[in-house]
């Protein structure tokens, strides 16, 4: 009866398609590849050894995958440290360097010669020399009778060590990082280099060809891409920007393919993936599903609409804020697909299938219940307690220090404030803390619209007065209903002509003399201690509830690992390095609807609107596509791909990852997943999910044939084999 009941119980955990252990799910770690994945991706179609993927000792692939910036990832492909990666990941860097003279966004950058290529303050790339296993180290520290807190402040401890020992006073950046929600450690060593200079971008027309409307979306006709380049001190260690800098010797630089992709070919997939929750409890997906994502949907849609009526109507303003508004449109729509993935495939009714699976083999055995059985009841307790103060945080971190940017700004000044306050006569202590904050004033007002932010800041804060309930809102309101009569248009007004906050000359003057007595009367200044009070009030509140749920969690975790010995698991994704497998094919989205593979320029010509910002096409790059000018980069029919789709495991991170064949060979640059499939941080569904890459063929056209950088191509590795 008991083997009966626990055949059932693992057939019901193994039906739960988001712990589906299909090759082509999972962010699997490089170092566990030989022992993991090695033979499955021999099957599908790789031609590399386990050594050629991953060494420490030996030049590998790894050595070509760039975490730029701790937020997307780039590649090598080049032996002078040319970098691939999203245009959408380099926007940033384009925006900066534009101008209403030299519109890079609108017009493209492309260095002819190494002597133009533009330094970027702050951008990194990161090269992973090492991971270890501390598991087992870690581990043999820790105990059943520790508390959550005592456990929690010895691992603290131990990573400090271990972070110390292996940074070798400082050459390498570690990091020590939970895995399996906090039952296994790992540590990444890096070599982060700090001289990143942009080389090339295509105009916005191509590298966001389809704009918000085709934002994942497929099919997909969007070329985009950006190119940087690595920089190192003469002697090939990093530096910070000089001169003297020479170009990057890599250890290893993926070569390029021009022979396509067709369906079923294996794919391959490097990069640093974000965040995802796979091992999310079905309490978790309902808060999301009716409270979360709804909140975070409503403040991005207000925030939006007001940003892009200014851009419309002002050149100036769209420049400034084009970079901040993709960030913001981006995940505004990837929670309207997220909160429609998850209810369209009931992932809460599979959590829940898997969760009271757990439970009966849990209940089967006095040792495992006396070990997990409290795992899914603190859980549930702990969502009951966070669902009284999530909103309010949701409101703080979206509206607040996320909408109008003169909230997250002024805390810029906050250090300021606290010197001035315990150290009135510190005069060295005070003019270094006006000095930090000094530096930043440049860098902000440059891409600032004081009237956007005062109708943001009127719009969101009367948002969050009217969605939070009084005990949680922050205590600012008080003062705007009392002396304001709760007009907000009428606060805003006095705050953004009164405040130095808003005003660089005003802000300048007041660091050259700094008072404390002038920042206690700011209203921008008591409005962002408002609003910091009121965070540390919730986060204080929150404490001990997510303490809670990260131990039920942990224990869940735990459990469902030796409830499935024999089941291959993979780790959520948590920026480091990771790589996913799988096949080039084309998916079923909905009944009697199929989409291909593939897409080609033929597409871009059918999507052209002139009076469309988004779907606007070059003339350069429309005549040589009514021409056919493909050169080199068209397939043996003829045709010039420019997106193709593969059934690889990514997330947000993985954008400019590369796509690989089985030689290790660069076919594509992933950019976005598809529509259809937004639960997947989630819950992978394998039917449906999908990655969206611009094909390197297309990407090469635009650099060759529209840009005419021919200094770029000749500097790559470019295969291609004979047409039989």
């Amino acid at each position: 009866m008991k083997k009966l009941l626990l055949g059932l119980v693992l057939s019901l955990s193994l039906a739960f398609r988001g712990f589906s252990a299909v090759p082509d799910e999972g962010m699997w770690l490089p170092m566990f590849i030989d022992r993991l994945n090695y033979v499955d991706m021999q099957k599908m179609g790789l031609h590399l050894t386990s050594e050629e993927l991953y060494s420490i000792n030996n030049s590998s692939l790894k050595d070509a995958i760039i975490s730029l910036g701790g937020f997307c990832t780039a590649e090598i492909v080049s032996d002078q440290g040319l970098l691939f990666t999203n245009h959408h990941c380099g926007y940033d860097a384009i925006q900066t360097h534009s101008t209403l003279e030299h519109d890079y966004l609108t017009n493209g950058f492309w260095a002819m010669d190494k002597n133009e290529e533009l330094e970027n303050k702050g951008l990194t790339a990161s090269v992973l020399v090492r991971m270890e296993d501390l598991t087992e180290k870690i581990n043999k520290e820790l105990n059943d009778k520790m508390s959550v807190e005592e456990r929690a402040a010895k691992i603290d401890q131990l990573k400090k060590k271990y972070k110390k020992d292996a940074s070798e006073k400082g050459k390498y950046v570690v990091q020590v990082k939970d895995f399996f929600e906090g039952n296994e450690f790992y540590m990444f060593v890096y070599q982060e280099y700090k001289d990143i200079r942009l080389v090339g971008a295509p105009p916005s027309a191509v590298g966001k060809f389809g704009g918000d409307t085709d934002n994942w979306m497929w099919p997909r006709h969007t070329g985009d891409f950006s190119i940087f380049r690595i920089y190192t001190a003469p002697d090939g260690s990093p530096a910070e920007y000089s001169k003297s800098n020479i170009p990057l010797k890599p250890k290893h630089f993926l070569p390029i393919s021009l022979d396509g992709v067709k369906k079923d070919d294996f794919t391959m997939i490097w990069g640093y993936p974000g965040t995802t929750d796979r091992f999310l409890t079905s309490y978790g997906v309902k808060l999301a599903v009716e409270e979360s994502n709804p909140a975070v949907v409503k403040i991005r849609d207000e925030k939006l609409s007001i940003m892009k009526t200014d851009m419309d109507a002002d050149p100036s303003v769209k420049l400034k804020y084009s970079s901040k508004y993709a960030q913001s449109a981006n995940y505004w729509k990837y929670f309207i697909g997220q909160t429609r993935g998850l209810k369209r495939l009931d992932v809460f009714g599979k959590k829940k299938e898997l969760e009271d699976a757990f439970t009966t083999w849990v209940n089967a055995d006095a040792a495992r219940k006396t070990k997990y059985g409290t795992a899914l009841n603190d859980i549930a307790i702990g969502y009951d307690s966070l669902k009284k103060y999530n909103l309010s945080m949701k409101y703080l971190e979206e509206a607040a220090f996320q909408g109008p940017e003169v909230i997250f700004f002024t805390f810029g000044a906050y250090s300021l404030y606290n010197t001035l306050k315990t150290t009135p006569e510190g005069k060295e202590a005070i003019e270094a803390a006006a000095n930090d904050f000094k530096a930043k004033l440049k860098d902000f007002f440059k891409d600032y619209n004081v009237a956007t932010d005062k109708k943001l800041f009127a719009s969101l804060m009367e948002m969050y007065y009217k969605d939070i309930s009084k005990a949680q809102r922050p205590a600012i309101f008080e003062t705007i209903e009392n002396k304001y009569k709760g007009d907000f248009n009428k606060f805003s007004d006095a705050l953004y002509s009164k405040s130095i906050f808003v005003d660089q000359v005003k802000l300048e003057a007041f660091l050259a003399k700094p008072s404390l007595k002038v920042l206690d009367k700011d209203l921008g200044f008591q409005t962002m201690l408002s609003m910091i009070k009121a965070y540390m009030d919730v986060y204080g509140k929150l404490g001990t509830v997510e303490e809670k749920i990260n131990e039920g969690n942990r224990l869940f975790v735990a459990g469902l690992r030796e409830m499935n010995p024999d089941k291959k698991y993979y780790p959520n994704a948590n920026s480091t390095m990771r790589m996913t497998y799988g096949k080039v094919g084309d998916y079923f989205p909905a009944d009697a609807v199929h989409y291909d593979y593939k897409t080609t320029v033929s597409g871009i010509i059918e999507k052209e609107d002139p009076k469309n910002d988004e779907f606007i096409v070059p003339s350069k790059l429309h005549d040589l596509i009514l021409s056919k000018d493909y050169g080199q980069y068209a397939d043996n029919e003829g045709k010039l791909n420019v997106c193709f789709i593969t059934n690889t495991d990514i997330t947000g991170g993985n954008s400019g990852s590369p796509v690989m064949n089985g030689y290790g060979q660069l076919i594509g640059l992933a950019f976005d997943g598809n529509w259809e499939a937004m639960s997947g941080d989630i819950a992978y569904e394998p039917d449906l999910q999908r990655t969206i890459a611009v094909d390197i063929r297309y990407v090469l056209f635009i650099i060759d044939k529209y840009a005419g950088a021919s200094n770029l191509i000749k500097e790559l590795s470019i295969v291609k084999k004979p047409v039989k």
